[in-house]
Formats: structure tokens, sequence, C-alpha cells
């Protein structure tokens, strides 16, 4: 068996869960910048991080069914907040922000990262993170970095490949590989790699899926 094998197809059940969970209504809540701004604790949550332009916006419109939920942006770093959306009455999901941005003032980024901080480590209702790696490049230093961090928060992460149209099917299997090997280091990691495709719809049932049957 691989280490860190693709997840599989969900069973009928899950997928359907899946379905039922994210055709229901999904509603912006709030752009957190403080802990203090949070929405009551009263859920599960899950939170997608990921690198600015690894396609974050576009995976949770595909996700959602939505075309314009999550703004997408061509300016690297654009979301300087906690954005939380409401899965009916049950779920959060919440948009972490992108990270790996030059463009930054460094106060800003000094400012976003202690945030991003203080909410892994102190949101007892987070249940699985899911980092977002770029399929044509595969795990890059600053992808280690927000996986330290939640190694040293013990939050659960889980790897979903963004963008396996764009590349070969040799060079999405080397690139693969490549996390595989990196996850391989973080005790947190979820021993499951979800690829996707946000335009194609591939592994968004099998996404969908997870999120709805978290525990």
């Amino acid at each position: 068996m691989l280490p860190f094998p693709l997840a599989e197809e969900p069973e009928f059940a899950d997928r359907e869960a899946g379905r039922l969970l994210f055709a229901g209504p999904v509603d912006f809540v709030k752009g957190v910048v403080a802990m203090s701004g949070m929405p009551p604790a009263d859920r599960i949550e899950v939170c997608f991080a990921g690198r600015s332009n690894v396609g974050k916006s576009s995976l949770i419109n595909a996700l959602t069914g939505r075309k314009s939920l999550a703004r997408a942006s061509n300016t690297p770093g654009r979301t300087q907040e906690i954005n939380y959306f409401a899965l009916g009455d049950a779920r959060y999901m919440v948009d972490l922000p992108g990270y790996g941005y030059a463009e930054a003032p460094v106060a800003i980024v000094a400012k976003w990262q202690a945030l991003l901080k203080s909410y892994l480590s102190g949101r007892q209702t987070l249940r699985r993170a899911f980092v977002l790696i770029d399929s044509r490049h595969g795990v890059k230093a600053v992808d280690q970095e927000i996986m330290d961090l939640l190694d040293r928060s013990a939050v659960t992460f889980q790897a979903v490949m963004t963008k396996a149209d764009k590349i070969s099917k040799a060079e999405l299997e080397k690139n693969i590989d490549q996390t595989r090997q990196a996850l391989s280091k973080h005790p947190a990691a979820f021993p499951e790699i979800i690829v996707t495709s946000s335009e194609k719809g591939v592994g968004i049932e099998t996404l969908r899926a997870t999120i709805a049957t978290l525990a």
C-alpha cells in the first residue's frame, strides 16, 4: 500500500450526504480580522489553506456550485481576512488568507501570520484543514511552512491537489509522488490525498463527501 494513497470514490451514502450538504444554503457569515471577531464555536468547521493563486477560490466555488461565493482575485494575497461561510446550520467552511505573498508589506504579513497561528491553535471546533497544493508544482517551501504550523497546532490536515487538468498524467504522477514524500514528514497529515480540478469537476464529490462525513 502506498503511503498517502489517493482518496477512493466515496460510497453512495457519503456522496449523497456531501451532495445534500452543499445543495443546501451556503451563506457568507463574516470576514474576521481578530480572534475576538470569531463566530460562536457552535458547530464543526473545516478550513482551506493554500498559497496565493493555488486555485482556492475556484475550488470553494466549485464545491458550493456558486460562481462568486469566494471572490477569485488575480492579485496574490488580496484576501486579508479569515472568511466564514455557513453550510446550513451544521458546518462552517473557513477560507484562510493566501500565503506566500511577496507583494504584501511585512507588517501586514506578520499580522496575518499571528492571526493564523491563533486561529489554528485556538479553535476547538476545527476538525480538519485542507491544504491546497498546485498539481503543476507540488509542495513548495511556503506549503511546508503551513504544514509545520499545522503540526505544531495539532490540527489534522489533508492535502488537496488543485488544477490537475492543467498538466500531463506523467507530470501529475511525478508531483503526487513528490507531495507524498513531503507529507510523510508531517505527523498531522491525514493519510489520503484528494486530486481535484475545479474546471472539470474532478474530485469535487469526494471532497464534499469528506467534509459532510467528518464527525
